[in-house]
């Protein structure tokens, strides 16, 4: 038998209770008598059972009955299925194999492996940078209080394959920057369940970076495309899309409708701070460039402890000067990172279409998503789904060249300026090189802190100073992208 699932029915006879198994197969199910399979219908007199259902751990090969509402789905053809879906294809064991890989195992993350796993799929891998933190414990249900300190991916894989029987979990973890285009291009599927924008912005670039053209009118290689589901959570907002890079809109395609980070006046951060986090963004951004025990070149790094705990000291001392309470460390931490709170129910139901919209990638069964969804529940409910459209000179999967309008006498510093700041681009610390006299020549590289040195002086360079006419072209490089942008430069009034 390949599968058994044994039930203990009842029934309410005077001196007995009578046992009968289901026997299930792929052609459906029968009764089959205790005799079959030499247990004894007479088991005692009285008594009740309750009704009990022992489920196989099932696996591609056999049929099992965790499996057996997918399998259904997956058997019969409905209006919304997909004009691809075919119903007598070996869809179930497909899904078994699919590679996919999840970039993220915090709130949302932890949703979406689970998901994954109970719908079937058996090929999971995990990439996350983070440990475990006591305060991840409230929503991120993978981890237990003994796991605190280990990496979230390593104890969410073993966790899954644990509870899960039959399911392939690999964990990775590294920074997504770790890997290259190779790794990237051996999964069916991405899902990303990041907390961070520039994290999103490279992974969507590394899945443009892998595309190839075929034909003479350069079409995109259809086989080289791979799907990449997006879903994010801002307290009891979310939103999921679904992205065929290349093909539909990317993250970048519509980068000027996230909202813009909190700021504050610098004037109220250094003479009149009222609140917590005026004293940490004030230790941020002016004591930590004049003061951190590092070299003065030095980032802050909100993922390293240290770096953290010296800006929660600075912060406390100033809170103290002026009387502020409510700083604590969580709260620190939260603002260097720019963590936005976490809410359990909007993680998983963000994680469910994002799972949703990946079984109905994998399997045809149902026309995805085109191409955005989003969910509100501060006021009630409310969920809308609508279409984006390519952006012609997005800097990421547009082939149309990009043109930056400036005047001439400005510096390189407000050009750089203006790359971050203009809705488009929202660049965060870009490097600009360019071909100037037949070389290329790096005018600006603040990442390493020796060529960031050697560099510093063309930020009060004029463009036309620099060499740059109008014309001339730039290329851009920035943590938000494994890809370099080229911009043309065009003088205004020209």
């Amino acid at each position: 038998m390949e599968s058994l699932i044994t039930t203990f029915t009842k029934y309410r006879v005077p001196t007995v209770i009578y046992f009968s198994c289901i026997y299930s197969d792929d052609h459906g199910c029968r009764i089959v008598e205790p005799g079959e399979l030499g247990l004894s219908p007479n088991l005692g007199a009285g008594g009740c059972v309750n009704h009990i259902m022992e489920f196989g751990a099932g696996d591609g090969s056999s049929y099992s009955s965790r499996w057996q509402n997918i399998r259904k789905i997956l058997r019969r053809v409905g209006p919304f299925c997909h004009p691809d879906f075919d119903a007598a294809s070996n869809t179930y064991e497909f899904l078994r194999k699919v590679k996919v890989l999840v970039i993220g195992a915090g709130g949302l993350g932890c949703e979406i492996l689970k998901n994954l796993a109970l719908m079937g799929f058996g090929n999971l891998h995990i990439i996350d940078m983070d440990t475990i933190d006591l305060s991840n414990l409230n929503r991120q249900f993978l981890f237990r209080l003994k796991d605190v300190g280990r990496p979230k991916a390593e104890v969410a894989s073993e966790f899954i394959m644990k509870r899960v029987a039959g399911c392939s979990v690999k964990p990775y973890y590294n920074k997504i920057q770790d890997f290259d285009q190779e790794f990237y291009q051996s999964f069916n599927l991405v899902i990303c369940g990041l907390d961070s924008i520039a994290a999103r912005r490279w992974v969507n670039g590394m899945l443009i970076s892998v595309l190839s053209c075929d034909g003479m009118d350069n079409e995109i290689d259809v086989s080289s495309v791979i799907p990449f589901v997006d879903g994010g959570t801002e307290g009891f907002k979310g939103n999921c899309r679904v992205i065929l890079p290349g093909l539909t809109p990317c993250i970048d395609c519509t980068i000027d409708l996230y909202p813009p980070q909190t700021t504050y006046p610098l004037c109220t951060l250094a003479n009149t701070p009222r609140l917590p986090e005026h004293c940490v963004e004030y230790v941020k951004l002016v004591l930590w460039p004049k003061e951190n025990p590092w070299d003065k070149n030095v980032a802050l790094d909100g993922d390293d402890p240290m770096h953290v705990s010296w800006v929660y000291e600075k912060s406390v001392e100033r809170a103290l000067q002026y009387g502020i309470t409510g700083l604590n460390y969580r709260l620190v931490q939260g603002i260097v990172k720019n963590i936005i709170p976490a809410v359990a129910s909007t993680n998983a139901v963000i994680a469910a279409a994002c799972t949703s919209e990946a079984f109905k990638i994998v399997t045809n069964c149902c026309i995805p998503l085109s191409n955005q969804m989003i969910y509100n529940d501060v006021d009630g409910i409310y969920c809308y789904s609508y279409s984006m459209d390519l952006k012609e000179d997005c800097v990421s999967c547009s082939s149309h060249p990009k043109e930056v309008e400036v005047k001439p006498n400005i510096t390189l510093s407000d050009l750089i300026k203006y790359l971050c700041e203009y809705p488009s681009y929202q660049f965060l610390s870009p490097a600009v090189m360019a071909n100037v006299g037949g070389k290329t020549k790096t005018l600006y590289m603040p990442n390493v802190p020796s060529i960031e040195a050697a560099t510093r002086g063309n930020l009060k360079k004029t463009l036309s100073e620099l060499g740059l006419t109008h014309g001339s072209e730039i290329a851009v490089a920035d943590k938000t992208s494994p890809n370099t942008v080229t911009f043309s430069l065009r003088y205004a009034g020209k």
